[in-house]
């Protein structure tokens, strides 16, 4: 993957200010919406994100320095959203909003697991920001990308698929590049298959949790936010993750 060629092109913001020169953080929910979702999970995600986007914006640290895009998969494909505003495809509008203005889009859950295009298109995403955010001469943190799901890659028939390998050398290389960090986190009923995709994608940084704990999963995202704008040693995520697969939230201490 060449980042000089995004597929999306730099563009402004619509109706969004920007009044500050702060180093960005780019960050990515990609987040699993297939059917397998409905009920309960999809009620307890959106109630994560929407505590999460409040926390975000009272933290002084972070509110004004990380950007936040969420790309979902599930009954409209693939589908990146800016803010509460899900993008047409192919569209030039950049889904990252400054954390400060976020609001949290409302998920219903419906439609297949698409998840390796939906990590394509995370990949083109966090390449066309950091180019967008070099041509305005801002500067910017290691974006991080974080993918949930709770069940195998299909593909849009619904069908198991193993078309995730080919992205499996792309994102190591990426990642050995430091073009950005990778989590992946199984949710709910995920199999012993689901997980063993999910080591493949993220050697480093990946989980099989029980249940949903969406809360604590996107504390864990700003508290490896936080480590980023430090400036801190890999050694110190990897505790932070290992803090959080264990589910307990030790950066509160």
């Amino acid at each position: 993957m060449h980042e000089q060629h995004p597929r999306t092109l730099p563009v402004q913001y619509s109706d969004i200010e920007f009044e500050n020169n702060a180093q960005r953080l780019p960050l990515v929910l990609c987040l699993d919406t297939s059917s397998s979702m409905n009920g309960r999970p999809i009620d307890t995600l959106n109630e994560a994100l929407d505590s999460w986007t409040h926390e975000l914006q009272h933290d002084v640290g972070l509110s004004y320095s990380v950007e936040v895009a969420v790309i979902t998969f599930g009954g409209h494909g693939v589908r990146a959203w800016q803010g509460p505003n899900p993008l047409q495809p192919d569209t030039r509008v950049s889904p990252f909003v400054p954390a400060h203005a976020f609001r949290a889009p409302r998920f219903t859950a419906s439609g297949v697991t698409l998840l390796t295009e939906a990590l394509e298109l995370a990949m083109q995403i966090v390449a066309a920001r950091k180019t967008e955010l070099r041509a305005a001469g801002l500067q910017y943190y290691r974006p991080q990308i974080c993918l949930v799901t709770d069940g195998l890659p299909t593909d849009g028939t619904g069908h198991y698929t193993e078309s995730w390998r080919r992205v499996v050398p792309v994102l190591g290389d990426e990642q050995l590049a430091r073009r950005f960090r990778l989590y992946a986190i199984g949710v709910g009923g995920i199999t012993d298959q689901g997980e063993a995709v999910l080591r493949e994608l993220a050697p480093k940084f990946n989980a099989r949790l029980q249940g949903f704990p969406f809360k604590e999963l996107l504390q864990m995202m700003s508290a490896s936010a936080s480590a980023e704008q430090k400036g801190a040693g890999d050694e110190v995520f990897e505790k932070i993750f290992s803090q959080f697969r264990t589910q307990r939230p030790a950066w509160e201490s």
